[in-house]
C-alpha cells in the first residue's frame, strides 16, 4: 500500500467522532453492547449511542473509578461495556480499578481515552492524556490501539467487538488527515505498510502516522527513500514486521504523541533489542508536559512534526 507519495492529505473527521459513529452502529447489530460515560458523552460521543440506545446508555457523573466499576458489575453478568472518558482522567484516575476489577478478572471492558495528546490544543495540560499507552499496556492482558484516522477507528471498533478480554483504544479531539480514504480494515498484532522504503523505517501510531507519511515524502526529495509502518496495533505489537524492517533498512524512528516512557518506542526497542537490534530514533515528548496552545503551535514547540521526524531519520541513519 502506497500512500501520501504526491500530495499532502486532506483533513477528515476526528477519531472521537468515528469512534462514536462506530459505537452507535455496533449497537444495531450487538444487543449485549452497553455504554457507560463520565458525564462527557457529547465529548466522548457516545450521546450518539445513547440517543439510539437509551436503555443501554448510563451516565455515573463525573467519577471515573465509579464508572469502571460499574463496567466491571456489567461485564462480569455477561454484558460488553464500553467505556469512554477523557484520556487524562480515565486512566491515572481509576488505575487501580482498572487492574484489579477489569485486567485481573479479564472482563470484557472496552475502554477509550479521547482527546488524548497534546493536541486538545487550548484545554490545557491537566486535559493532556500523554502517558496513557504507558499505562494501558502495563496492565495484563489489555490489548492497546491507536487508530490513525476515522476509518481506522471504525475498523478498530469492529475488531475490538470480536476480541475478548478487555481493549484500551485511544482517541482525538481534533480533526485528522485522511490515511485510507476507501476505508480499511484491522488486525490486533499486525502493522499497515503504507511506503515503501530501504533507507530508514519510519513507526508511527496516531497523529503521527500523517507526520510521518510527510516526512517520507520530504526524504524522498533529498534521496533518502522511507519505509512508513501505521502501527495502530501498540499491544500486541507486530514484531516479525519490526524485525524485518530492521534488517531491510538498518535503522527506525519512532514517532508519538505521548511522553518518551513506556509509549511506542519503548515497546518498540523491546521487541528489537531481541530480535534484531538496530539504531533508533525516537520523535516524542521527551520527559516533560505541554502547556496550553493550538494544536499546530503545540506539535511544533514540542517536536512532533514532519519535519522532526526527517531531521531525526537523518540523525539515526548516520548511526548505521
Amino acid at each position: 500500500m502506497e500512500v501520501g507519495s504526491e500530495a499532502p492529505l486532506r483533513v477528515g473527521p476526528a477519531t472521537r467522532e468515528a469512534f462514536g459513529e462506530a459505537l452507535r452502529d455496533l449497537g444495531a447489530t450487538h444487543p449485549e453492547v452497553v455504554v457507560v460515560d463520565a458525564d462527557l458523552n457529547n465529548s466522548t460521543r457516545t450521546d450518539l449511542f445513547a440517543e439510539a440506545y437509551p436503555d443501554r446508555f448510563f451516565n455515573v457523573g463525573i467519577a471515573e473509578s465509579n464508572l469502571v466499576g460499574v463496567a466491571s458489575g456489567l461485564a462480569s453478568c455477561g454484558k460488553q461495556v464500553w467505556i469512554a472518558s477523557f484520556a487524562a482522567f480515565l486512566l491515572p484516575n481509576a488505575y487501580d480499578q482498572l487492574r484489579m476489577s477489569v485486567a485481573f478478572p479479564h472482563l470484557s471492558v472496552k475502554v477509550v481515552g479521547t482527546h488524548a495528546g497534546i493536541t486538545v490544543g487550548e484545554d490545557g495540560p491537566s486535559q493532556m492524556g500523554v502517558e496513557d499507552i504507558a499505562l494501558a499496556t502495563a496492565l495484563a492482558g489489555f490489548q492497546v490501539f491507536v487508530p490513525a484516522d476515522a476509518a481506522e477507528t471504525r475498523a478498530v471498533v469492529r475488531a475490538a467487538a470480536a476480541l475478548e478480554g478487555p481493549v484500551y483504544i485511544r482517541c482525538g479531539r481534533p480533526r485528522v488527515p485522511v490515511i485510507y480514504p476507501d476505508g480499511c480494515e484491522f488486525t490486533p498484532g499486525q502493522a499497515t505498510q503504507l511506503r515503501e522504503g530501504d533507507d530508514v523505517t519510519l513507526v508511527a501510531c496516531g497523529i503521527l502516522v500523517a507526520a510521518a507519511l510527510e516526512a517520507a515524502r520530504l526524504l524522498a526529495k533529498q534521496g533518502v527513500a522511507a519505509r512508513v509502518l501505521n502501527m495502530a496495533s501498540v499491544k500486541p505489537v507486530d514484531e516479525e514486521a519490526l524485525e524485518r524492517a530492521a534488517r531491510e533498512t538498518g535503522a527506525l524512528v519512532v514517532a508519538e504523541e505521548h511522553l518518551s516512557y513506556g509509549g511506542l518506542g519503548s515497546i518498540v526497542a523491546q521487541a528489537l533489542a531481541r530480535r534484531a537490534p538496530v539504531p533508533i530514533g525516537f520523535v516524542n515528548l521527551g520527559d516533560t508536559y505541554a502547556e496550553s496552545g493550538t494544536p499546530a503551535d503545540l506539535l511544533a514547540k514540542y517536536g512532533l512534526t514532519a519535519d522532526h521526524i526527517v531531521r531525526e531519520a537523518r540523525a539515526t541513519i548516520l548511526r548505521k
